[in-house]
């Protein structure tokens, strides 16, 4: 159970990408569903992050595993001009619309936060570019440890938004915009 309400919110990949990354990714393969197996074939997914819905993969759940570029999709949105800090790379999600994510007993805290792991927390200025960014190990009070991280990234006026990936894959887990 959560205990810790985030400072900041957590965002998925919002519903309207989701639909279309459904159809095609963002690297313009179709879906290829199948479902998560405990043996890892045909990926290695069971407890992975889901980032349709902010939660882990579970064994027997349908899922894929497309190309997603977050900063495109957001500059799509703000008229923003990323250039080549436009990426895309591999994130799971349901094959099927889950709804998004579900308010936990005790209020929202941050997704994949297992204290220990690695992150980096990238920020894009309101034009798209990086402006920084921060190597983050999860400490044991997670929560407070992202409410510092976060609040340090916003504190510089030029931060939008900031990307938390995982560091040992690089792989999109979520995004904070500015409050």
């Amino acid at each position: 159970m959560t205990t810790h309400t985030a400072a900041y919110t957590p965002l998925p990949i919002p519903p309207a990408a989701l639909a279309e990354l459904r159809l095609s990714d963002d690297s313009g393969r179709p879906l290829r569903p199948y479902v998560a197996r405990e043996d890892g074939i045909p990926y290695d997914s069971v407890g992975s992050p889901l980032r349709c819905c902010l939660r882990t993969v579970e064994a027997g759940e349908r899922i894929a595993l497309v190309s997603y570029a977050p900063l495109r999709r957001w500059a799509a949105a703000t008229g923003a001009e990323p250039g080549a800090y436009d990426e895309a790379g591999p994130v799971f999600i349901h094959a099927e619309d889950c709804g998004g994510p579900q308010e936990p007993e005790g209020g929202r805290g941050y997704p994949f936060a297992r204290p220990g792991a690695l992150r980096t927390l990238r920020r894009y200025d309101a034009g798209g570019r990086i402006v920084g960014g921060r190597l983050f190990e999860i400490p044991e009070d997670a929560g407070a440890g992202f409410d510092r991280a976060l609040g340090e990234a916003f504190a510089e006026p030029d931060v939008a938004l900031v990307h938390v990936r995982a560091l040992e894959y690089g792989c999109f887990l979520f995004e904070v915009r500015r409050p």
